[in-house]
């Protein structure tokens, strides 16, 4: 049994300490830097900030069609080049700037992200009124650069505000990150079922679901509203706290308080970062990449068994939004789950990578489903929804959570924000990789 506890508990990991020192060291982290609600919304709304903006490009999906409805190669293709295009400039981006560590400021990476949020959501916000009468193939260049901006503010946000947020030495802080992108996966999925419901039958019985362009400027307007609120929450934060670096024991309160441009960030290599997190750093991203690459696709394919005309909520229209809306719902939960440190696998690094592969027995689980109205091996919406949909969404918030929230207890305290980025960058390439595949899966 000591030897099962001892695998269990990682014996890989090793701390840069004495483990009786390291122990309590670590157990007296949260004291060395004061809990803050304050702290915590700002960060939950970062968190929600940095996913909501691309979200909105899926809200609007319906507008997308019809500006593209004149060419049908635009309409078939323009939502595989918008993942294309975002993932790849958004991958590039993460690596280059976990690179990137000497004499930086991460406050400004984010504070850069916010405002190029805010001038690409306006533009895209004002471009359904200004550019109604431009043709398909010039509004596709147009989005495409929206998309790269918005790609490269992601990937700013990302890298600056977990490497950031690791300065404070709160496992709270980074919960709080990771609930914020939740709640910004659910919130548009109810956007889109209630866009549908409120349509007469008749209007949406070729199943498809039309977005004037009043609609799309609602939707690209609140992604600027969004990244306003969280820019002058972020701003009064760096006034309040200008920059927090990890606290050792013994220094003053205030010693923790210094200018981050006058702050030398000690630079990691890659190598030596992954080396610390090797476990942790590919938990998260197999984790995005079996994600990635089934989730979409067969959320998108998968039908209710039941018949459409005995209730709206078998339409395809509303099914396929519902199927989103539980795996969101699921995801959020997880990211909720690990705020009681002992449900967290944050300080078991070898297991969150044995479950981050045990995640790819969900693919054939979605296979038993309702595949393109082609019938389901288990002919029930409820085993779809629950089972599938929702536990698969709970393993990955809870998952991806746990990864990013016990990054900086595996490294020193000067290490901590270089490896905020790297495990962001990391994260980014799971993304990246199970877009890829899911190419492969979906053909």
């Amino acid at each position: 049994m000591d030897r099962i506890r001892r695998i269990i508990s990682d014996s890989a990991y090793e701390p840069l300490e004495d483990q009786d020192e390291a122990t309590e060291d670590h157990a007296q982290r949260p004291s060395l830097n004061r809990f803050s609600w304050f702290e915590y919304g700002v960060f939950f709304l970062l968190g929600v900030a940095m996913l909501w903006a691309w979200n909105m490009f899926l809200a609007a999906a319906p507008y997308f069609h019809d500006r593209f409805g004149s060419s049908k190669w635009l309409a078939t293709h323009y939502q595989s080049s918008i993942l294309s295009v975002s993932t790849v400039t958004n991958l590039v981006t993460a690596y280059i700037l976990a690179r990137k560590q000497e004499n930086v400021s991460y406050p400004r990476r984010v504070t850069v992200s916010l405002v190029l949020n805010v001038t690409i959501f306006t533009l895209l916000a004002f471009s359904t009124i200004a550019l109604r009468d431009i043709s398909a193939s010039a509004y596709f260049s147009f989005l495409m650069v929206m998309v790269l901006g918005a790609s490269l503010a992601t990937g700013l946000n990302q890298n600056g505000v977990f490497a950031y947020v690791s300065g404070f030495g709160r496992e709270e802080y980074t919960q709080a990150i990771m609930g914020g992108q939740g709640v910004a996966g659910v919130l548009p999925c109810i956007a889109q079922i209630l866009s549908v419901l409120v349509v007469p039958r008749r209007a949406s019985s070729d199943q498809e679901t039309h977005a004037s362009p009043k609609s799309a400027f609602i939707y690209f307007l609140t992604a600027t509203i969004v990244s306003v609120l969280t820019l002058f929450a972020f701003l009064y934060l760096l006034k309040k706290r200008p920059h927090t670096r990890p606290k050792s024991r013994g220094e003053d309160e205030d010693a923790n308080l210094v200018d981050h441009d006058e702050f030398n960030h000690k630079t990691v290599s890659l190598w030596t970062l992954f080396n610390k997190l090797r476990y942790l750093s590919i938990a998260v991203f197999l984790c995005f990449t079996i994600t990635m690459m089934s989730f979409p696709v067969y959320t998108s394919e998968i039908l209710s068994v039941n018949d459409p005309e005995k209730s709206r909520l078998y339409d395809p229209s509303v099914f396929i939004p519902l199927g989103f809306l539980f795996w969101n719902v699921g995801d959020l939960g997880g990211r909720i789950l690990v705020s009681n440190p002992k449900l967290s696998l944050a300080h078991r690094p070898w297991l969150a990578f044995i479950f981050s592969i045990a995640r790819i027995g969900f693919v054939p689980l979605y296979l038993l489903c309702n595949v393109n109205g082609r019938g389901a091996f288990v002919s029930s919406d409820f085993f779809y929804l629950f089972i599938v949909q929702l536990f698969f969404g709970i393993t990955n918030g809870y998952l991806v959570s746990s990864c990013m929230m016990g990054a900086s207890y595996w490294v020193a305290d000067e290490e901590r924000e270089a490896a905020g980025g790297f495990m962001s960058m990391m994260l980014v390439g799971g993304l990246a990789a199970g877009s890829l595949l899911s190419f492969l899966l979906a053909s």
